[in-house]
């Protein structure tokens, strides 16, 4: 037995190997180049913690973070017919699908969820742009029908973040055929006096724009989201001129009065439960997360002993 090469040679490899990292450790931030630790990234909801830039947010990540405690419970979606088209163009439909659900781990683009934020009974929805580019197809209108009839039913505020690409083309007709039905469900919430706000995310366009995204009582916006119906390179070459800078970006559409409000993520949440709290009547939120004690009623005297006989 050849004690150096079976046991020194292994010894010394194993002090000098390069250790395998695992990749999903660090984010290079996609605006200043920082590399980001993915505890810390998360902690800080997804915001680069140099140059402050808002990065993409699951929607169950974003729900975590809104609802009181984390705690939330899914509403139910009624499931549409699956390729109804049978489209294919390099891949199958379904294959797709399948292949969004793997990556995201969530059956389809949106999320709808109800809970209290601040004490402030609420159903929202989220739409998740990694599931295929959030793209606006059957299962999203169904979604946001739902949450409206939610909503309705409950007589609760109802908070839409929107992040899409438009809508699906391997829906076809279908897909366009949610803007007028999105439509409905928010005029559902109008007609019952029920307050529906806005917070378009990075980045809103298409027909999500042309619809949903633009109908709420109050807009907001993340920093530096871009929101537009035609993105600027296309509008480039079809006007053939040069647009102005920071065009069709959330701060942009603010000055030029299309936002309410441009908000930072982190100060999101303390933000809408103002708003809602404001549209609902209700008494400003108080700080933390347990509602204020109630007073302590004054400690009544004893009556006076009786003088012995």
């Amino acid at each position: 037995m050849n004690w150096i090469s079976n046991y020194v040679r292994p010894k010394i490899n194993s002090l000098f190997s390069r250790r395998e990292v695992p990749e999903n450790l660090w984010t290079k931030c996609s605006e200043c180049g920082t590399m980001l630790f993915h505890r810390e990234l998360a902690e800080n909801l997804n915001v680069c913690s140099n140059c402050d830039h808002h990065m993409a947010i699951s929607p169950r990540d974003r729900f975590k973070a809104l609802f009181d405690t984390g705690i939330f419970t899914e509403v139910k979606v009624p499931e549409p017919v699956v390729d109804p088209l049978h489209f294919k163009d390099q891949k199958k439909y379904p294959d797709r699908l399948k292949a969004a659900q793997k990556s995201t781990g969530e059956k389809e683009a949106m999320l709808v969820a109800e809970g209290e934020m601040g004490r402030t009974p609420i159903v929202a929805v989220a739409q998740d742009f990694s599931f295929m580019a959030g793209s606006m197809g059957m299962y999203v209108g169904n979604a946001i029908l739902a949450a409206a009839e939610r909503a309705v039913k409950l007589k609760r505020p109802l908070v839409l973040f929107s992040a899409a690409g438009g809508a699906r083309m391997q829906e076809g007709i279908l897909s366009l055929m949610q803007m007028p039905r999105t439509t409905v469900a928010v005029q559902m919430l109008k007609e019952a006096r029920l307050p529906y706000v806005v917070v378009l995310t990075h980045p809103t366009t298409g027909g999500v724009t042309a619809s949903y995204a633009m109908l709420g009582d109050v807009h907001i916006s993340e920093p530096n989201a871009l929101i537009c119906f035609a993105g600027p390179r296309v509008i480039e070459q079809t006007i053939r001129e040069k647009l102005p800078e920071g065009f069709q970006r959330a701060e942009y559409l603010l000055d030029h009065g299309m936002l309410d409000r441009v908000t930072h993520r982190k100060q999101m949440r303390d933000e809408l439960i103002t708003i809602l709290r404001m549209l609902t009547g209700q008494s400003p939120a108080v700080k933390g997360d347990l509602p204020a004690p109630a007073p302590v009623p004054e400690p009544v005297p004893a009556p006076p002993a009786p003088a012995a006989g």
